[in-house]
């Protein structure tokens, strides 16, 4: 292997990292070979998706009728759950063996892991949690957003000289592009550099975890509650007010700060990322980072004491007032 790294004039390529579920890609891999195939429109360069398991054909199929154009697929016994080892170990030679110019992967649980360890191993930077990708044609180099400073701000991040350009991307940010199945793609299967012996973890036990983020994601109402709730006592009143719209409960990072709810709960850049029929947004101001959270929103309810908070030029409707006022009094109409 080059210790030396790779330079950004002997890459070519946008490659997607594919975790999958279940033998089926999960949603963030699919939302990256869409916004993959924007940028290789740009860039006019191939997609292609990295599939690594245990009987992942399918996987592999999948990736293709989402829009790669090439599936580099290793598949084996050793990949049936993810290691650090063995995964960071593939990814670390394939890239080394065909050099891609950018590689995706999804800003999860896999992905924090496998992202940095692979960046440190190939010599590139790594811009990780990212709110935005997008190609700046002027000097054909690609941009990266996430927030900075606490939130405050979007940091735009270029990695100008190595590559691959590497980046962990938060899911839902991208739309799901339609799955076609009529699609068609190479799938190059390629042996397994890894044996059991090197593998330094196994897998006990899986538990199944409830989880307050999906039902925030898929919720078609959502009753949010930031600072301007004033207290715990208050915030629960959202809960009330969501049980009788038949929605859940979000909060703002601040109102997650103050100790009145869950951080499964945050919306944001730094929290979930959802898209809501109807967003009630209770006592938040409206900082630049809950919005980007809420920007895919159909109709946008604000109600704050303050009449020139910010989350008023996003809603849809505005109700000016106090909180322990108004959610008593939606609660009484809606029973």
């Amino acid at each position: 292997m080059d210790i030396d790294g790779i330079n950004k004039n002997c890459s070519s390529g946008i490659w997607v990292f594919i975790e999958q579920t279940d033998n089926k890609p999960k949603d963030v891999s699919c939302e990256l070979l869409g916004q993959a195939r924007v940028l290789a429109a740009q860039m006019k360069l191939a997609v292609t998706a990295v599939v690594i398991g245990h009987g992942v054909n399918q996987v592999a199929r999948e990736a293709i009728a989402f829009g790669a154009d090439k599936i580099f697929l290793v598949d084996g016994p050793e990949y049936e759950h993810y290691s650090t080892d063995a995964f960071s170990t593939v990814c670390t030679k394939l890239i080394y063996t065909y050099k891609p110019a950018v590689f995706l992967l999804g800003s999860t649980e896999i992905g924090r892991d496998l992202a940095p360890r692979v960046a440190c191993r190939v010599k590139t930077g790594l811009i990780a949690d990212c709110t935005g990708i997008y190609f700046a044609a002027d000097d054909k180099q690609l941009i990266w957003t996430r927030p900075a400073y606490g939130e405050a701000a979007i940091a735009e991040v270029v990695c100008p000289e190595r590559r691959p350009q590497m980046g962990t991307v938060r899911p839902q940010v991208f739309e799901l592009p339609v799955r076609d199945a009529y699609r068609s793609g190479e799938i190059i299967q390629v042996d397994s550099p890894v044996s059991f012996n090197e593998i330094r973890t196994s897998l006990v036990k899986t538990l199944e975890k409830q989880s307050k983020n999906n039902s925030l994601k898929e919720a078609d109402i959502v009753v949010a509650g930031g600072r301007g709730v004033g207290n715990v006592k208050q915030f629960l009143l959202l809960e009330t007010l969501a049980k009788k719209l038949g929605g859940v409960v979000g909060a703002s990072r601040a109102a997650v700060d103050e100790g009145w709810s869950d951080p499964a709960c945050q919306i944001g850049q730094t929290g979930q990322i959802i898209k809501p029929k109807l967003y009630i947004a209770c006592g938040i101001s409206g900082a630049v980072h809950h919005l980007a959270g809420i920007a895919a929103a159909r109709t946008v309810v604000a109600i704050n004491k303050d009449p020139k908070a910010p989350i008023f030029k996003r809603a849809h409707y505005g109700i000016v007032g106090e909180i322990e006022q108004i959610i008593p009094a939606l609660i009484e109409q809606l029973s």
